[in-house]
């Protein structure tokens, strides 16, 4: 049986922990991921240029022969995911509604606490999502939490001091009995075991990253996963060797085949 392609597209290389989980759970399919590294960040850009860039590489994996596209990127997911689904041919997962969904049924007392980038924050999409399903919601952006991971201080000192003060902030006052904390940005799962250590102990801690695999490995794409020698082929929009030194510290495994590419405006 032929197998699968399933395209993964981020502004950069955070989308790597979801294509990390999609990996651990779906082994029968073949990736292809799309980091837009040149135009990073996201989350400062209009939601018109946001879904402008999406669709693009949305383009880009469809003649790439994806057959589902997960949009890794939170930013891309909480701004233009109805853009990016009129603009493909094929199923479309983003990451905000799995998040959302895993979060509330983990929470038992409908309290749950998301953090993520300025932009996703401010984005409410993840808000929206959980209220639908009946959840009180907070809200916390953590804008320094990106730069100390690409930094590689996921076990530093500093991180650590930064991600108390976010977390005393968030559990606080009528939250302070919240027990979900959704993880709403890719860069975050790297940051888990300080995240878990620092949480309160009732806190369970949702990665959207995961979350959104397990959507993804119930689709029929998943499930018509063929036999063979797995390809996982790597794109970018700026340097090629950035990308690799940096995407295997949020993958776990060596990255070899990533081409530069340059999407035109």
């Amino acid at each position: 049986m032929k197998r699968s392609t399933i395209g993964v597209f981020d502004s950069g290389v955070g989308g790597l922990t979801v294509l990390k989980a999609l990996l651990e759970l779906i082994p029968g399919a073949d990736y292809i991921y799309f980091g837009d590294t040149a135009r990073l960040p996201y989350g400062s850009k209009s939601a018109e240029t946001v879904a402008h860039y999406a669709v693009g590489a949305v383009h880009f994996l469809q003649e790439h022969d994806a057959e589902l596209l997960v949009i890794a990127c939170n930013t891309a997911t909480a701004l233009a995911l109805d853009k990016i689904k009129l603009a493909a041919h094929v199923d479309v997962v983003g990451v905000v509604e799995p998040g959302a969904q895993a979060a509330a049924a983990a929470s038992r007392r409908g309290k749950v606490a998301v953090i993520g980038t300025e932009a996703t924050i401010a984005s409410h999409a993840y808000r929206r999502a959980l209220e639908a399903r009946g959840v009180e919601v907070l809200e916390k952006a953590c804008p320094l939490l990106v730069p100390l991971v690409e930094e590689g201080w996921v076990d530093h000192p500093v991180t650590e001091q930064v991600a108390r003060i976010y977390l005393d902030e968030v559990f606080s006052g009528e939250f302070a009995d919240a027990d979900a904390l959704v993880l709403g940005c890719t860069h975050y799962p790297l940051l888990k075991p300080v995240l878990a250590r620092l949480a309160p102990p009732h806190v369970v801690i949702v990665d959207s990253a995961e979350s959104t695999a397990r959507v993804v490995a119930a689709s029929a794409v998943a499930q018509s996963g063929g036999a063979g020698e797995q390809t996982l082929h790597f794109f970018a929009t700026d340097s090629v060797e950035k990308f690799r030194r940096l995407g295997e510290r949020f993958l776990g495994r060596a990255i070899q085949d990533v081409q530069h590419v340059d999407l035109k405006e």
